[in-house]
């Protein structure tokens, strides 16, 4: 099977382009931070065929801003993503007055997660342990291929998944999309990726965000805590109070880094007090 075809034959789109979509997600960590995490990585690696697309600069200056939004995914696989968000872009080129410009959007946050997943169990989780136990045995006798072999078993991979998810993304990208418009379920899928990004939005809510009050009432072994009570109406519910809290701010554009000091500031006082348990 021949990875680096591109299938469409009338993209302006090269295999060229994609093979440098691919090499430009190696410092795709460089400008990560905790506001938008991999926002200015993702915009960079698509900064030449977004302004292939749109020579205008107006135009270019609109898909660029377009793609620094959040992001976040294991990133040895970030080239399948912006692959799609590349095949997504031309068809918006193509078709500007009738293209679903949020459904870009969508579509990468329905893929963030799942992808994260599977990239974190294969790279991190399997890849790493193996390529750490051949070169960490010939290290240990004293055999100089131990590094040298530790870095090719794990940096190969990589490189080629980089290169080759590039042109599987732009593919199946340009795939979904004729289908989808001939079929006429564009919105249908738009709205499916929405539900999906939602529900992993809070997914990842649920497991990151611990919130625990500590507060007890009563004394000796019939003493509650507040937490406990509220568990056993809804469990989460100051998690999900700090999540709406947080939106809250958000939508009166409150700067992400003030909302999350105000967080590490009441963090620090709970704690203090006892107000907040580990």
């Amino acid at each position: 099977m021949n990875f680096n075809k591109i299938k469409n034959q009338n993209s302006i789109i090269t295999k060229k382009d994609l093979a440098n979509l691919g090499l430009r997600t190696l410092p795709m960590e460089h400008s990560w931070n905790y506001e938008r995490m991999m926002h200015m990585g993702y915009a960079w690696a698509l900064m030449p065929i977004l302004k292939k697309l749109y020579p205008e600069d107006e135009k270019f200056r609109e898909a660029l801003t377009r793609h620094l939004e959040f992001y976040n995914t294991t990133p040895f696989i970030i080239s399948f993503p912006l692959g799609i968000s590349a095949a997504m872009e031309e068809e918006r080129a193509n078709n500007i007055d009738t293209f679903d410009t949020k459904s870009i959007s969508d579509v990468k946050t329905a893929l963030m997660g799942p992808l994260a997943g599977i990239g974190d169990s294969i790279f991190w989780g399997t890849l790493r342990i193996i390529a750490t136990g051949i070169g960490t045995s010939l290290s240990l006798q004293g055999n100089l291929l131990g590094p040298i072999l530790f870095l090719l078993a794990w940096n190969i991979p990589s490189w080629i998944c980089r290169y080759v998810l590039s042109f599987v993304g732009f593919n199946l990208g340009t795939e979904v999309i004729t289908q989808a418009n001939e079929q006429g379920i564009m919105e249908k899928l738009t709205k499916a990726a929405s539900i999906v990004g939602l529900a992993v939005a809070g997914a990842m809510t649920s497991e990151m965000v611990n919130v625990n009050i500590g507060i007890s009432i009563g004394s000796g072994d019939a003493a509650t805590t507040i937490q406990e009570i509220l568990d056993g109406i809804i469990p989460g519910i100051p998690t999900l109070l700090v999540f709406w809290l947080s939106w809250v701010l958000l939508k009166k554009k409150i700067n992400p880094l003030i909302i999350m000091l105000i967080m590490l500031v009441v963090g620090l006082i709970g704690s203090y007090t006892g107000i907040l348990a580990a």
